[in-house]
């Protein structure tokens, strides 16, 4: 395995250890390392590099580590190590941005008028709902190597489950970005993900990419 990518999942799976470890003290380190809503009082700038790293369970991660490795090594295989690595964090950054400027799109449109909001179990002051709006997981990375995998190898056959029959990986991508744009608008608060981060990752890819894909004819080189 690559080394970028073997390092992603040793640190991520470390760190998530780390959570049920401080779990088991009373302390949730999401609290700490997850990305707030930037007017939450917990907000801190660099929870946008280290909320990538923290998961909300045992699947999250799981799936998660499973395409970096899958379709992960692939690319830095391709790319070499400083490029891909380059890719994971900065589209897992933008994912967190975009997820930013979602919400503070709902808090204007929903939530800024009031002073508190019911929650079901109760209600409490907006300024502890806010801190409440966490963002936790890789998968803006992960859906930005789904879309570098669809670009590099748009005609590569995968079988996903539960299709009976191979699908080309640019269909596959395409795929999941309709999917998440429609999960995304139709605003479900009770799935607890976050959609655009999803599509954000794949956005800031797709630029990424189109980027250097420019770069490289300009200097009379030319990737897939």
């Amino acid at each position: 395995m690559p080394t970028v990518t073997k390092n992603l999942i040793i640190i991520n799976v470390l760190l998530f250890l780390g959570q049920l470890v401080a779990q088991s003290y009373g302390i949730n380190l999401s609290d700490y390392l997850g990305l707030h809503f930037f007017l939450a009082d917990n907000f801190n700038p660099a929870q946008l590099f280290t909320y990538m790293f923290m998961h909300g369970g045992f699947s999250h991660i799981f799936f998660n580590m499973f395409a970096v490795w899958m379709f992960g090594r692939i690319l830095e295989q391709v790319w070499g190590p400083k490029r891909f690595l380059f890719y994971y964090i900065l589209c897992g950054v933008g994912a967190g941005l975009l997820q930013e400027v979602v919400q503070y799109i709902q808090y204007v449109t929903e939530l800024s008028q009031y002073t508190s909001v019911n929650i079901g179990t109760g209600i409490i002051p907006m300024s502890e709902y806010l801190n409440m709006m966490t963002t936790v997981g890789a998968s803006g990375s992960v859906y930005a190597i789904l879309l570098a995998f669809g670009m590099l190898f748009p005609n590569q056959q995968l079988f996903i489950f539960p299709l009976p029959f191979p699908i080309k990986a640019k269909f596959f991508v395409i795929g999941y970005a309709l999917i998440e744009l429609y999960a995304g608008f139709a605003n479900n608060p009770g799935d607890n993900v976050a959609h655009f981060a999803h599509l954000g990752g794949m956005i800031f890819g797709f630029i990424l990419i189109m980027y250097w894909r420019k770069k490289n004819r300009n200097n009379g080189t030319y990737y897939n």
